[in-house]
Formats: structure tokens, sequence, C-alpha cells
């Protein structure tokens, strides 16, 4: 797995790349209770390259957004998520917590 974290425009872009498992989560974990307590809340994270998440990854990512809505403007975005992950997401009732792109330039606001 790799991590890739990068500055852009009013928001972190943290690109994350093969899985999200209970091995790889505490690390995802880690980078974004780094970003949240350097008061970086608004999170854009790009799951185009990752192939699997499990339960573990699923709860870094809820309880990321649950830390970043606790302040004004925070949020953490999902962009390019792979049509299976969109499905258990779809599934779990996730998707009802998350802004879903399916690219990095349709996420509104990162520009202006």
């Amino acid at each position: 797995m790799e991590i890739i974290v990068r500055e852009i425009k009013h928001a972190v872009l943290i690109t994350i790349t093969e899985r999200l498992d209970g091995s790889t989560s505490p690390e995802v974990e880690h980078v974004i209770a780094s970003l949240q307590n350097q008061g970086r809340y608004k999170l854009v994270i790009d799951v185009s390259r990752v192939d699997y998440i499990s339960s573990a990854g699923y709860r870094v990512l809820l309880s990321a957004q649950r830390n970043s809505k606790r302040h004004e403007h925070g949020e953490v975005i999902l962009v390019g998520v792979p049509e299976s992950i969109r499905q258990t997401l779809d599934i779990s009732g996730f998707t009802d917590y998350f802004k879903i792109y399916n690219e990095l330039s349709a996420v509104p606001d990162l520009e202006g």
C-alpha cells in the first residue's frame, strides 16, 4: 500500500493504493489523525487505485468523517470509488455519510 498526501487549495488530497484492510488501516488512520491534529479537516481521499476495503478500512473512513464534520467546513470526500467498493458503500449505508465524485476535477470548491 502507498499513501500520498498532497496539499490542494482548500483541502488535502490523500491518495491510497491497493488495499485498505486490517493490516494497512492503522497507517491510514495515523495519516488522517495527523492531518486533523494540524487543523486540516477537509480531506479528499482518492481510492481509484484501491481494490479492496475491509470493515476496518470503512471504520477508519467513517471515523475520519465524524472527526472532520465536527469542524466548520470539515468533511471527507471520496473520489474515484471503484464499482465494487461503491456497491459495498451502498449496501452498508455509508453513501449517506460521504460525498462521492468520479474524479477530482468534479469536486466543487477546491479551486475557489
